[in-house]
């Protein structure tokens, strides 16, 4: 096959990938379809009295249940309260995906948020966000001439744009601060106490959120913050007690989410999906009696009554005398109903269930013609059929049509058919567009087909890569058809890793003991043995064992002690050698790669000195402020003294960056000149010498030795004579195996927000989003750049004019089978019980993964093909 055809079908396979994989989303993300305008009063419900006139309600970010609840916990006023009767508290399920912004929406609208939320929880236009046309209970407050005011995370400003008469947002991105975004909020608090002028103030707290990305839900800084907190809800219930204008307020204390034992959400794991919910009020001891607190720690994190998150709506539309928004899916909190008498129970129950009644009618147009008798409504037929037999029982009942009858039993049929529209409408499968989603299959099958064409007339001989590639391929496409297999992929990688090179020892060395070995092989071998490549090779296995566990990951052991947790953090001088020694062997690296063949060779040797400095100063400035505790003592004084001389982080970092660019952009226009492989052979050099300062930068501390392990096992594996498909193999291994080894997995909640900010001032959703991508894919992208210049080399070496072709047919192959096979999984198991939990996020990290080829493989293969004209023969 002619080398042009060849690259042809190479873009062409990279170009049917993407849009198919937009044309799946498009078709497995729709929008959730929702009632337009305000809802209004229906009925009897208008004569209910309201209990409440004012309404504080504040949001603790990741305020887990145990949090607040346990005897561990920092919320000692609150549990007082709980005891006292003047409290009353929940534990609120939170569907996942459990991250801010999808959860805000159902705590204020009722609604279970799609989970493409997940994507616009980052978007920056406020437009693709709003919820500026749906019902909620702020747009009732503000509808009845109510005045709303709001300090803290700005996902509530882009949310409800105009709706706040008094507001100062702060990013949710920035989440190495602890104090200053919570400080932002209380130095409003006292004034707005004062004021009689609003009938809803919102605060959204995010210390908490930020100490567990940072350091876990163990951290010593925990505690505090959750005093802290309780402290504010001291002083707000102190002032609803004395000030005469406050007598009626119902105060709310809520989280969005919880936390798993890393730290982090967005998943649907135990403590990611049970947040505290308590609602406060000096009103509530003359119906409640208090409830024994702090209570024994639950590993379920279910303490008292566990509602749904969105009950929250509806219990609040009945407390402050509004309407229940019109697209809320949650159920009025049973006990809350005790504030009233039972007339007025069964009122605001039989409204709750007429609005839950028409979301149901609109989804099922055929629901009037379903009238079903039956005495306990039990197999009637499907969820449909036994909701119309529920509700014909409900409505019609003696008590609600004639006025007498048992007016408890009336409720109780009432509150178990509402319960049931929850149930149904919030499991219901989503409005999924088959015709996209099969499009966007075949697509992706075409560029299967593509990149296989393309690829078999280059394979390279003899087959063991070849036969391990497709196995390996093969196995991969059938896992992701099982949620267990998904949710723990690491193993699958760390397993393959370990075998692949284990096969590639054994090759080596059978090549020293065979006298018939194949001659090519031979050849390749000239300038090294077989026998130092098995000794390089079995180095490389028990550096992968360390390497599997410096960082605990999966579902089902995340948080548990590994390297990091449990050796690093408790040996803060061994932490620093380390890093000391990692970035001394990056200095040297580029004093001997990159300015040995390039004029200015000693003001490179003094700008490298200088982009170390600044990288280096950078992260002892980043962990004393950020992780105080991992500061050894004899660096504490330079610590203060970086911080006496008052250097930003923001600074800093972008010292390092314009630093590396300088380094690089000289190289590239002093080589560019010369054309051919020698300039391709600077040019990578530089680049894979430059590229660790860079993601040294963008990981964490107790990363960064990582990093180094992970440069030796590059080295071991570049120096060693192995074939194209050798390296390729390699490289699509290891991308996947560091992964996972730097604390990654297919959950939202293992995604690293740290280092998200590195050099910047505000929020900016493509320089965020490439820091953030960088910070989580540190691994594949140095061991895929470190491939991708070896095979260069190798090919300049051999004048192998295809080895950089099959590297790229081989890994757009495989990208291609992976992502094919997540989206047949979600389309096959679409009602699966965990669609949203397993396969949709795992579908999202496939998104990734094509960024990662695309951005990575293909970007940097590119350049080295324009600049050095490799690969093109």
């Amino acid at each position: 096959m002619k080398a042009s055809m060849s690259w042809l079908l190479l873009a062409a396979t990279n170009l049917l990938l993407p849009v198919g994989l937009l044309l799946f989303a498009k078709g497995f993300f729709p929008y959730k379809p929702f009632l337009p305008g305000l809802a209004e009063f229906d009925g009897r419900v208008s004569s209910v009295p309201k209990i409440f006139d004012k309404v504080v309600f504040m949001v603790v970010d990741a305020l887990r249940s145990d949090f607040v609840f346990s005897e561990e916990s920092g919320f000692g006023f609150t549990q007082s309260l709980i005891s006292s009767g003047s409290a009353i508290p929940f534990t609120a399920h939170a569907t996942s995906p459990t991250i801010t912004m999808p959860r805000v929406k159902g705590l204020t609208t009722g609604s279970v948020p799609g989970f493409l939320d997940v994507i616009l929880n980052f978007a920056e236009s406020d437009s693709a966000v709003t919820l500026a046309s749906q019902d909620n209970w702020l747009a009732q407050i503000v509808n009845r001439k109510g005045k709303l005011v709001m300090y803290g995370d700005d996902t509530w400003a882009k949310l409800f744009p105009g709706m706040f008469i008094r507001s100062d947002p702060t990013s949710s991105f920035f989440v190495s601060d602890f104090t200053e975004v919570d400080n932002n909020v209380t130095r409003h608090i006292d004034d707005e106490l004062q004021r009689d002028d609003w009938e809803g103030m919102i605060m959204h707290y995010l210390g908490v959120d930020h100490i567990g990305h940072k350091a876990g839900p163990k951290s010593p800084n925990m505690i505090p913050k959750q005093r802290e907190m309780d402290g504010i809800v001291k002083g707000i219930f102190t002032a609803i007690e004395e000030k005469e204008h406050l007598k009626d307020t119902l105060f709310v204390l809520a989280g969005d989410h919880g936390m798993n034992d890393a730290g982090n959400h967005g998943g649907s794991g135990l403590g990611e999906t049970s947040p505290a919910l308590v609602f406060m009020s000096p009103k509530f001891k003359k119906s409640f009696s208090g409830t024994k607190c702090p209570a024994e720690f639950r590993e379920e994190f279910d303490y008292y009554t566990t509602v749904e998150q969105n009950d929250v709506v509806p219990s609040l539309a009945g407390l402050l005398g509004f309407p229940v928004p019109r697209n809320n899916l949650g159920v009025f909190i049973p006990s809350l109903l005790h504030m009233w008498d039972v007339e007025d129970r069964i009122s605001l129950a039989l409204a709750n269930a007429k609005q839950l009644l028409t979301i149901v009618k609109a989804a099922h147009t055929d629901f009037d013609s379903r009238s079903v008798s039956h005495a306990d409504c039990k197999g009637v037929g499907d969820d449909v059929d036994e909701l119309a037999c529920l509700w014909s029982k409900s409505v019609f009942s003696q008590h609600l049509t004639e006025g007498k009858g048992n007016p408890e039993a009336a409720l109780a049929s009432l509150l178990k058919f509402s319960a049931k529209c929850q149930d149904v409408l919030s499991s219901a499968s989503s409005n999924y567009d088959i015709t996209l989603m099969v499009t966007g299959i075949a697509f992706v099958l075409l560029g299967f087909l593509c990149s296989l064409i393309g690829l078999f007339p280059i394979l390279e001989k003899p087959c063991l890569a070849n036969v391990m590639f497709f196995v390996l391929t093969a196995a991969y496409a059938v896992m992701m058809f099982a949620s267990s297999y998904v949710e723990e992929e690491h193993n699958f990688w760390y397993w393959a890793a370990s075998g692949w090179f284990f096969l590639l020892f054994l090759k080596a060395y059978v090549l020293v003991l065979s006298p018939d070995s194949d001659q090519s092989l031979r050849k390749l071998n000239s300038q090294r043995t077989s026998n130092s490549d098995a000794f390089r090779i079995f180095l490389i296995i028990p550096m992968l064992r360390i390497a599997r566990r410096w960082n605990q990951t999966g579902q089902k052991h995340a948080g548990a002690p590994d390297i990091t947790k449990g050796f690093l953090s408790e040996n803060i001088n061994l932490l620093w050698l380390l890093v000391l020694f990692t970035y001394t062997d990056i200095f040297s690296r580029i004093v001997r790669n990159t300015f040995r063949n390039i004029p200015g060779r000693a003001a490179g040797f003094i700008f490298g000195i200088l982009t170390i400095g600044a990288a280096l100063t950078f992260k002892l400035c980043f962990a004393a402020q950020d992780t105080p505790d991992l500061i050894a003592n004899w660096l504490k004084p330079l610590a203060l003294y970086t911080e006496e001389l008052d250097m930003s982080l923001i600074s800093l970092a972008r010292t390092t960056f314009i630093s590396l660019s300088t380094i690089i952009l000289y190289t590239i226009l002093f080589e560019t000149r010369k054309k051919g492989p020698d300039a391709t052979h600077t040019i990578s050099t530089t680049l894979l010498t430059l590229l660790p300062i860079f993601l040294a930068t963008q990981t964490k501390l107790l990363n960064i030795p990582l990093l180094h392990l992970l440069t030796l096992a590059i080295r071991l594996l570049s120096s060693s004579s192995l074939t194209s498909t050798d390296l390729t193999l390699s490289a699509l291994i290891l991308s996947h195996f560091t992964f996972f080894a730097y604390g990654g997995a297919n959950a939202i909640s293992s995604v690293d927000l740290s280092n998200s900010y590195n050099g910047v001032s505000g929020y900016s959703i493509a320089i965020v989003a490439f820091l953030t991508f960088v910070s989580n894919w540190i691994g594949p992208i140095y061991c895929s750049s470190a491939a991708t210049v070896a095979i260069t080399t190798t090919a300049r070496k051999r004048e192998d004019g295809v080895g950089l072709r099959r590297h790229l047919m081989l890994l757009s192959l495989f990208c291609c089978v992976a992502t094919g096979a997540v989206m047949l999984a979600c389309t096959v198991l679409r009602t699966h019980l965990f669609i949203w939990t397993v396969f949709s996020p795992k579908y999202l990290f496939a998104m990734a993964w094509v960024v990662w080829h695309l951005g990575v493989n293909l970007l940097l293969g590119g350049v080295l093909v324009l600049v050095g004209r490799v690969g093109l023969e």
